[in-house]
């Protein structure tokens, strides 16, 4: 039921997500703003998932879950009527995305940590995972190839009340649904002392001190490259928001591809040599992509960055909750959050700040080149992460 209602939201988040891009490009034509509201989207995670993560061992995660979900349908509605109205600004922008980015700071350690309530045994897992991953990318094919149609028939408006309308079908489902009740401890300890506790623990255990590492350099220098689609679908490319939906969808479907491939996957040992797969597919996919200008080379190049980067993270989400102690869940998958939420808006304010001077396409071969580095001295440590997944299989 929760996965059903998902997907719908999902569509429509990712309808928005491209819808605003475009907006903002098509009322700046600034790489760099571009970059200042992906980053006041995503700060506040920086910021608020550790913390989130405590109370997700603390909390009624359910409850959490459907007020975040209810904060977003109102940031959305409000994005509509603004835009409806031709009353939309991009200091208005800004600060609903830093709501958004507020939301979604709490939604994350929650909803990773909710999976396991859910699914009842540690065993089903990696499947809930696998499935929570092919519905997201899913809607991430689906959304924008929809969205970038959208735009071009009735406005960026339109696309938002949309969006707002889809939260309905997963806040429905989870007051809906019905799981086994969580036993709750209820800690002596402050929510610092908890958080400190957490990146100790993280940090003491070697494999997901690696694991966190390549994840926070990967969301530092790579999947900053989302933010600049709408300047290659328009300036390199030369195309229209039809163009930065097919981009969009392009990069959903070998997401989706990636999903697949990891719900075929049996067990948890060989997930290692995935991640160092994928994280080359990726790296060196930002590279030759920030090269073409030949919109079916950029096309089928997308596709396989969509496929590295969904196996990579996904691999290292269900590493990490297979590895982690079961206390220490929820402070865990917020640093797996962080890792790349909380990291990449620093890195799209960078690479925005960066790009008007040298160029989007120079700009994101420099990330390509960095994405390779970071995976070399990831492969470097990769036996510990291989024989923590042996242990844990």
């Amino acid at each position: 039921m929760f996965f059903s209602g998902q997907i719908v939201s999902l569509m429509g988040t990712y309808i928005q997500n491209l819808a605003l891009g475009w907006l903002i490009y098509r009322l700046t034509n600034s790489p760099f703003l571009l970059g200042a509201v992906g980053f006041a989207g995503q700060i506040p995670s920086l910021f608020l998932t550790p913390i989130a993560g405590v109370y997700a061992d603390r909390l009624n995660r359910r409850r959490v879950l459907v007020g975040t979900q209810t904060l977003s349908m109102l940031m959305a509605f409000t994005l509509a009527l603004l835009s409806l109205t031709g009353l939309i600004q991009i200091w208005q922008i800004i600060l609903i995305s830093a709501i958004n980015g507020l939301a979604l700071a709490f939604d994350t350690p929650f909803r990773h940590a909710f999976l396991i309530e859910m699914v009842g045994e540690k065993d089903l897992l990696q499947n809930a995972i696998a499935l929570n991953s092919t519905l997201i990318n899913s809607a991430r094919f689906i959304g924008p190839t929809i969205g970038g149609f959208l735009i071009a028939w009735f406005g960026e408006g339109w696309c938002f009340f949309i969006n707002g309308v889809s939260f309905m079908a997963v806040i429905a489902s989870l007051l809906a649904m019905r799981v086994a009740s969580r036993i709750v401890k209820r800690s002596k300890g402050s929510v610092l002392q908890e958080l400190t506790e957490g990146i100790r623990y993280s940090f003491k255990n070697q494999a997901i001190r690696n694991l966190l590492l390549l994840i926070s350099a990967i969301g530092f220098i790579g999947l900053p490259f989302q933010v600049f689609l709408p300047v290659f679908a328009r300036d390199i490319l030369r195309g229209d928001s039809q163009m930065l939906g097919f981009l969009t969808g392009a990069l959903g479907a070998g997401a989706l591809l990636g999903a697949f491939y990891l719900a075929s996957r049996k067990g948890i040992k060989d997930l290692p040599k995935d991640i160092l797969f994928a994280s080359a597919i990726f790296s060196v996919g930002i590279f030759v992509f920030s090269l073409s200008n030949i919109p079916l080379i950029s096309l089928a190049v997308i596709f396989f960055i969509g496929f590295g980067m969904i196996v990579q993270f996904a691999a290292v989400n269900t590493l990490l909750q297979h590895i982690v102690d079961e206390k220490m869940r929820g402070r865990v998958v917020a640093l797996y959050g962080l890792s790349f939420m909380g990291i990449t808006p620093i890195g799209s304010l960078l690479l925005g700040a960066i790009s008007p001077s040298i160029g989007v396409q120079l700009t994101l071969s420099i990330s390509g080149v960095l994405c390779v580095v970071a995976l070399v001295l990831f492969a470097r440590k990769s036996k510990i992460v291989k024989e923590a997944a042996i242990i844990a299989d």
